[in-house]
Order: C-alpha cells, then sequence, then structure tokens
C-alpha cells in the first residue's frame, strides 16, 4: 500500500484532515520506505536472509515510544 493510499487517522480513528500533515506524513513514509529498502538491501547484500531482516525491523517498529504518552505510566 502506497503512503497515497493510505488511511492516516487519528487517536479518534478519524481521517487525519490537514493537508499540510498528510503531506508531510507521506514524505516521511516516502523516506522512510527508501531508508528501509536500503538497509533491507545491504543485509541481503551482505548474507543475512530476508526474514531476519525483517524481523529486525520488526523489533525496532515494537521498541519505538509513543511521545504523547511518555511520563504519563
Amino acid at each position: 500500500m502506497s503512503s497515497e493510499d493510505f488511511p492516516w487517522l487519528d487517536r479518534d480513528g478519524q481521517p487525519v484532515a490537514c493537508v499540510e500533515k498528510v503531506r508531510v506524513l507521506r514524505e516521511n513514509d516516502a523516506e522512510l520506505r527508501q531508508a528501509l529498502q536500503d538497509a533491507f538491501e545491504d543485509g541481503i547484500l551482505m548474507g543475512v536472509s530476508p526474514d531476519a531482516m525483517r524481523q529486525s525491523f520488526i523489533a525496532m517498529l515494537a521498541d519505538l515510544v509513543d511521545p504523547k504518552s511518555q511520563g504519563n505510566a
């Protein structure tokens, strides 16, 4: 799914309506996809299995911290 088709939703499950916010989200998505693809290809070229690369990316995503919930625990 491309970022053009992705339904960016707010915390209430409503679509993000601000055109500028959606533009930034799409730009971030494109940059991140390219960086991930580059890192994935580097790993494959260095002999890492595709599944191991994907698991590494999944682990990184799982470790992301929501800045709006920090300090509220």
